[in-house]
């Protein structure tokens, strides 16, 4: 990793926008969907047949994307599986289980791109050659890399610690920031919530649903932790039931407000 990046802890409790943006532009993921999003529109132009198909591949991309989300986030991420083999166990940790442990790491907020590259590439690459050919392919395949990189930094932004400028902004970071600190079976959508409405998870309100208990270790509990050790294991015993502070020597001032605001949201 870049200098930046190197045997440092970034709490996005603790950061200004400013800090962000350096550490997303510099962080390796990011980088590396930068060169294949360019890779990709390459071989768009050297492909290049009609305008037409490649607008449809883009648009069908950005249709699909956000259900293909909803289905991961809910019931692979969210699922009680990965977690019970030792094959799994580890890629279910990195990728979901330290995030909600600790929401505002940014460290683990970003997908991992052994998980993140296959998956784009299996749900864009066939939908665009079925539009467009090869030229459709690789416009699909770029806009589900850029599409990626808008809900990585909308994502980032929802745990930065400063309130957003525009009302979009704050309305996904209620929506998802609740799905952190207050119940975790809804709200799974980063920037588009139409597959929680249509699926009965969506709750605008904090008040609307019951405070989880899972909510911090999304059903990796104490009990599940002695009958599969292997996250546990892996997380040094730090596996626990309450609010993220516990990994740092005292609350953030964006912790303690979040913590008592979720219950009374408008």
């Amino acid at each position: 990793m870049s200098g930046f990046w190197k045997n440092r802890t970034h709490n996005l409790a603790r950061m200004t926008l400013k800090d962000l943006f350096r550490a997303f532009f510099t962080y390796p993921s990011v980088l590396a969907y930068i060169v294949l999003a360019a890779v990709s529109f390459y071989f768009v132009g050297r492909w290049y047949v009609s305008p037409l198909p490649l607008v449809a591949a883009w648009v069908a991309a950005g249709l699909v994307y956000p259900m293909v989300w909803y289905v991961l986030h809910r019931w692979v991420l969210h699922g009680q599986y990965l977690y019970r083999s030792p094959l799994t166990a580890a890629v279910w940790k990195r990728i979901h289980f330290d995030h909600h442990q600790d929401p505002h790491n940014l460290v683990v907020l970003f997908g991992a791109l052994y998980t993140t590259l296959p998956t784009i590439g299996i749900v864009t690459l066939p939908i665009g050659y079925w539009i467009g050919g090869p030229a459709g392919s690789a416009m699909a395949l770029g806009a589900g890399i850029v599409i990626t990189l808008f809900y990585e930094f909308c994502h980032c932004m929802q745990h930065l610690n400063t309130a957003p400028k525009t009302a979009f902004m704050k309305r996904i970071k209620q929506l998802h920031l609740a799905h952190h600190f207050h119940n975790e079976q809804g709200n799974f959508g980063i920037t588009n919530f139409v597959w929680d409405r249509m699926f009965g998870t969506h709750y605008a309100r904090a008040k609307l649903v019951p405070k989880s208990a899972t909510v911090f270790n999304i059903g990796y509990t104490e009990e599940m932790a002695r009958k599969y050790p292997w996250v546990n294991e892996l997380s040094n015993f730090t596996r626990g039931d309450g609010n993220p502070r516990r990994f740092r020597s005292e609350p953030t001032a964006a912790e303690s407000a979040s913590a008592g605001s979720y219950s009374s949201t408008p």
